[in-house]
């Protein structure tokens, strides 16, 4: 069985619903929201959510997947427009063995760029063998702390970012 990590409320359906701080959004459907991610590990790095309030990909239904798959071609299009990166890096966690800190489905689309201290892959993962973690351990964010702090951006840059993206997606 796949462990979650536990939130209670879950903060992207707490955004969502209003009760949290307001998102960047770039994008939206019936089924998904597409946002600038509050930690800009890389600048425009964003997460397409759904709506519904799963925490796996094998929970979503075929017409959550589809609408996950579109809103992250059309942000990924946006991103390529807006930043010319090296390249863009798709991934999504299940579980806290994979990284998951939210248990609540997500999307992470990145436009790299030279001069990254990711290394290749996602964040915590790009990190392993680095950061002394032993192969089979849940990823525990809180040595994440600084990290996340130098990369969190205000919520003013968020809506600059957001909106230069937003004037670059396909129509």
């Amino acid at each position: 069985m796949i462990e979650l990590p536990v939130k209670d409320p879950c903060d992207f359906c707490e955004g969502m619903a209003g009760r949290a701080e307001k998102w960047a959004v770039i994008d939206e459907s019936d089924l998904t929201l597409t946002v600038v991610n509050p930690w800009q590990f890389e600048t425009g790095q964003c997460c397409v959510i759904t709506r519904r309030h799963v925490a796996l990909l094998l929970d979503l239904s075929d017409e959550e997947c589809g609408a996950v798959a579109r809103s992250a071609k059309r942000v990924a299009n946006a991103l390529a427009q807006t930043f010319q990166p090296l390249g863009i890096l798709t991934f999504q966690n299940n579980g806290v063995y994979s990284g998951q800190e939210t248990p609540h489905f997500h999307f992470h689309i990145v436009p790299r760029q030279e001069g990254s201290d990711w290394g290749i892959g996602p964040p915590q993962i790009a990190t392993f063998d680095g950061a002394g973690r032993q192969r089979g351990t849940r990823h525990d964010p809180s040595g994440d702390a600084q990290r996340r702090e130098r990369v969190q951006v205000s919520a003013d840059q968020l809506l600059r970012t957001a909106e230069l993206v937003r004037s670059n997606l396909p129509a």
